[in-house]
């Protein structure tokens, strides 16, 4: 039996948000454009002190974003850890984090691409759901549908909706049926890096997949090693992201991937790399409903000492 899942409950006007850099250092103006939006939604935004720091590729050494990060865990006010960005690292921290505290004192974490394997070590640990997502946006615009979706995941208890988009390459690998299971993934490299410490188990799961600038050949290869070494045994389903700059004959490698899974596929999913993408919960019960091309994700209703009003 797979546990319930552990949802942190809605933020309020005045809660404290702080970022942090788990993986590779951000872009100062970017953080702070972003801090502004969180700031604008009535949040009190704070930053880790190793947010900007900067060792080789890393934002500081594994110790000092490793400290960051569970200092955010232990501080009672902080109710969301916000990632600066992804890039490369916080695999190197995944297993360190201070489970034990994510499940006394739940606290949403916002992230995707190198933040994937920090959302899946804490569905393993601890079955918390987090944000696969980020305010995005070219230049210095924030993208208004992502700062929508990710202010109505964390600030109310309304259902989340990601419809799928015919515009997206992934959305001619969508197949019939409807799944229900725990939602997990991201960023395939990251994903396979997890799988065997951080992964959890994806038996019943729904998998999101999603990538960018890769080889076709990583991609195979990332997929055979899962499929192989029964990662993938007993799959519910398929979710599938953007591929961002790839030859269209990767979808002949993906559909080859899945079509021996023979479980239900959605594709063109606008989670990942790509244009305009929005957030979605990870770790939350989900319905993939590929009739409807919708992933469904019902919420909770959480009081603030964490006790939960009304189940799916």
């Amino acid at each position: 039996m797979v546990p319930s899942p552990r949802w942190p409950g809605p933020l309020r006007p005045g809660d404290k948000v702080r970022f942090l850099s788990p993986a590779s250092p951000p872009d100062r103006a970017g953080v702070l454009r972003r801090a502004a939006v969180l700031r604008d939604w009535g949040l009190e935004v704070d930053f880790g002190s190793a947010t900007f720091n900067r060792a080789g590729y890393l934002a500081g050494t594994d110790d000092e974003r490793l400290a960051d990060f569970n200092a955010a865990i232990a501080d009672p006010a902080v109710r969301a850890i916000i990632a600066t960005r992804g890039g490369k690292g916080s695999y190197r921290i995944a297993d360190r984090l201070d489970f034990a505290g994510l499940r006394a004192d739940p606290k949403f974490i916002v992230g995707f691409s190198d933040i994937a394997i920090l959302l899946a070590a804490c569905i393993r640990h601890c079955d918390l759901v987090g944000v696969h997502g980020a305010l995005t946006g070219e230049g210095e615009e924030v993208d208004a549908a992502a700062a929508i979706a990710l202010r109505r995941l964390l600030m109310t208890a309304d259902e989340t909706v990601i419809a799928a988009r015919p515009d997206e390459a992934t959305h001619a690998l969508s197949t019939a049926g409807v799944a229900r299971g725990r939602l997990v993934g991201g960023h395939l490299e990251t994903i396979a890096a997890g799988a065997g410490w951080a992964l959890p188990p994806l038996a019943g799961a729904i998998l999101l997949l999603e990538a960018v600038n890769m080889g076709i050949g990583q991609v195979d290869r990332l997929l055979t090693m899962l499929r192989k070494a029964g990662h993938l045994d007993g799959l519910a389903g398929v979710a599938l992201g953007q591929f961002t700059g790839f030859d269209p004959v990767i979808l002949e490698v993906l559909g080859g991937h899945f079509d021996t899974l023979d479980v239900p596929v959605l594709g063109g999913l606008p989670l990942g790399h790509g244009v305009a993408p929005v957030c979605v919960p990870v770790g939350a019960d989900t319905i993939l409903d590929s009739g409807r091309h919708q992933l469904i994700v019902r919420h909770p209703q959480i009081a603030r000492d964490g006790s939960v009003a009304t189940q799916w």
